[in-house]
């Protein structure tokens, strides 16, 4: 399965541009979806963060901590697991439910000046 230049493009902007092309090209032939690519480089991402302490504090001359880095990578797993972001490889339209969608409000009115 060849790594199309518009999913090519998106495995890019959602892993960066320094992502080898012949790994993500593997995986794609792998794995068979963009998502599913973008979902498990991320999941080995994070792993060699964990593998890491988490933060390095030499007093009065550096502090470094990784914290920060796992949470982005969480979320963006979380976002990707979720469907948002839609991949180049996927289905446009997925969403078949065409019910109305009902909401409440309710209605306050203002104190008197």
């Amino acid at each position: 399965m060849a790594l199309a230049a518009t999913v090519q493009a998106w495995l890019l902007a959602q892993l960066g541009t320094t992502t080898p092309l012949a790994d993500l090209e593997t995986r794609y032939t792998r794995l068979g979806t963009a998502r599913a690519v973008a979902i498990e480089v991320l999941y080995e991402r994070k792993a060699a963060l964990l593998q890491q302490p988490a933060s390095v504090n030499v007093s009065s001359v550096v502090s470094v901590a990784f914290t920060e880095n796992i949470k982005a990578l969480e979320r963006q797993i979380a976002l990707l697991e979720s469907g948002q972001s839609p991949a180049p490889d996927e289905a446009a339209g997925t969403d078949t439910d065409n019910s109305a969608q009902l909401g409440v409000f309710y209605l306050v009115e203002r104190r008197r000046r």
